[in-house]
């Protein structure tokens, strides 16, 4: 069982987690760069471990030092929050190394996803090849990475090996990775998330719809949650692919020592 829990991350991210982990009687550590030092994570948590430097590369983004912030302070488990490492593989694999639990998908499951032309291959998504002046507009998108870096919608078709070259330039700059692929560019769309939630004995729960609309480049803004005005037949549409997504993908919450019978964990 989970009895302390180290949150690789800082903010509200980590003060939501605290506040479920002092719900279930769990002991929490914090970790936190010098600017940082007296932040509210910081001071809501069981115990605090310093990780020298100020800037998120020198600190939160250091895998190897949150590692051994978690060992030093005698947690047994490390919880991501979102952003920062939470989508880095190797991370989770060094936690996992470390004999640590990792509350998080496995690190196979991040890197399928980490490249969405292989999440999109493996889930039978094919982008098309030909664009012809029908298909138009279309989306030009990064497979790695997000934020709205490597995107580009393509109105014109004349203009497309140039947005192409443009936002693999673009996605090499970001992420390292400068592979792109097209995609229709659905006007007035709404983004719609569902959120899911995995144990390690295969079950898969949808936790309801998020609204993602709005946003600045490509970037949100603002989350909605439910999304308001999905009719109950397309939000069950929407929950049954989530569902097919996470199963597809080996999608679990908990791994590591103690993880089978500590499964409420990952909803924190």
């Amino acid at each position: 069982m989970i009895s302390t829990l180290l949150v690789a991350n800082r903010g509200e991210i980590a003060c939501r987690v605290f506040r479920t982990c002092a719900a279930l009687g769990i002991r929490t550590v914090a970790v936190h760069s010098d600017a940082d030092d007296t932040a509210l994570h910081t001071r809501t948590a069981d115990a605090a471990v310093r990780l020298p430097g100020v800037t998120p590369a020198e600190t939160y983004l250091r895998g190897d030092l949150v590692v051994k912030a978690a060992l030093a302070a005698g947690a047994d488990a490390v919880h991501p929050g979102y952003g920062f490492l939470s989508e880095n593989a190797d991370f989770a694999r060094a936690v996992l190394d470390a004999g640590l639990t990792w509350i998080g998908p496995p690190p196979e499951a991040i890197e399928t996803m980490a490249s969405k032309t292989r999440a999109r291959s493996l889930m039978g998504i094919r982008p098309p090849t030909n664009v012809t002046e029908a298909d138009l507009p279309v989306l030009v998108k990064a497979s790695a990475g997000g934020g709205g870096r490597g995107m580009r919608i393509v109105r014109r078709l004349e203009d497309l090996e140039g947005e192409l070259a443009a936002a693999r330039a673009e996605a090499a700059r970001a992420f390292g990775d400068g592979e792109v692929f097209i995609e229709p560019y659905i006007e007035g769309g709404r983004h719609v998330e569902v959120q899911v939630l995995a144990d390690t004995h295969g079950t898969v729960w949808t936790l309801g719809t998020r609204d993602c609309s709005l946003q600045r480049r490509h970037q949100k803004v603002v989350e909605e949650a439910p999304a308001p005005g999905l009719s109950a037949a397309l939000e069950r549409d929407l929950h049954d692919l989530a569902l097919r997504a996470a199963r597809a993908v080996g999608h679990q919450e908990l791994h590591g020592a103690g993880a089978d019978v500590a499964d409420g964990a990952g909803g924190a």
